[in-house]
Parts: structure tokens; sequence; C-alpha cells
């Protein structure tokens, strides 16, 4: 009778070990939830791309911190400015069946930008973010195509706007290289 009450108890103590060694080996390896990031400005300007999508979240991600280019009256200038030097929005034809009609597409989204002093040095030089993603189609389902479209440039707009944010946190001092 005592032993089928042992095999419960040894099964949660070998799980509660393993989990143990699992914790400790994440520990070791540097593992950390990734959190806010800290950045080396308390304000900036955008000078967004005309219809700039990835620079309208940008300043929506800031909020307070973003402040005029050219400062009002009484109010100091921004730390760095963000230039979305251009945004650019692609969709290509990759594939096509015996007929000629379009089977699959390509969604590019690229992004280029630089981040520079207030005085012209800069920070990061003129960089491009990209991504993309294939897409399939059928002429029968064109509205769910032009919806599932409209999703996969909102989630490369978020990818982008994300290492967008990393780059600039990793400037660590407002001094230029």
């Amino acid at each position: 009778m005592w032993f089928s009450n042992v095999q419960p108890m040894l099964l949660r103590r070998r799980t509660a070990i393993t989990a143990a060694l699992a914790a400790v080996a994440l520990a070791g390896c540097g593992f950390q939830l990734r959190s806010s990031q800290t950045f080396a400005f308390q304000t900036l300007a955008v000078t967004p791309e005309r219809n700039g999508l990835v620079a309208a979240d940008l300043i929506r991600y800031f909020g307070k911190s973003i402040v005029p280019l050219v400062p009002v009256r009484g109010s100091e200038p921004p730390q760095v400015i963000v230039d979305v030097l251009q945004e650019v929005r692609e969709k290509n034809v990759v594939g096509v069946n015996a007929s000629g009609q379009v089977r699959e597409f390509q969604l590019r989204l690229r992004l280029q930008f630089r981040m520079r002093l207030p005085d012209g040095r800069e920070l990061i030089a003129p960089t491009e973010i990209s991504q993309q993603r294939d897409i399939s189609f059928n002429e029968s389902a064109v509205l769910a195509k032009e919806a599932e479209e409209v999703l996969l440039f909102r989630d490369m707009q978020n990818d982008i706007l994300q290492q967008l944010l990393r780059r600039l946190a990793a400037i660590k001092s407002l001094e230029a290289p």
C-alpha cells in the first residue's frame, strides 16, 4: 500500500528538480527576459518621410518625449533627431500559373533612417531596415487577400519599428563616434 503513495511523490520531486536545473541553466547562460528599453536621450525630434507610417508609430511610441525640430520660444531643442529618409512599400509578382494568372506576391517594406545630433553629427549613419513576406493570391477571394495584405504590411511595420527602437537603444552616449 505505501508503495502506491511513493511513486507520485517521487514524480513530483523529479519534476521539481528538473525545473530547478532548467532555471539554473537558463540563468547561467545569461538568459534574461526582455525589459523596456532605456535610451541615452530624453527628447527627440522625428523628421518623417511624407506619409510614413513607421515614423508615425515612432512618434506615437515616444509620446511626450517628442519635441519640435525648431524649438518654440522658451523651450529646449531636441537632444537627438531621427530622420526617416525613406519608407517604401512594394508588391511584386513572384508566381504565375500556366495561363499567366498571378498566384503569389512578395510584399516588401523598407525603411531608411539616420540619427543625428542637432549640430549635424551623426550617431547612426543612414541605415536601411527591410522586411518581406510572401502571400498567395486567389481571384475568388480578392477581398480576403487584400485584408491579409494589410495585416502583413502592419506586421512588417511593427517588426521594423521594434528593430529601429533596438538600434536607438544601442546608443549609449550622445557623443558622435
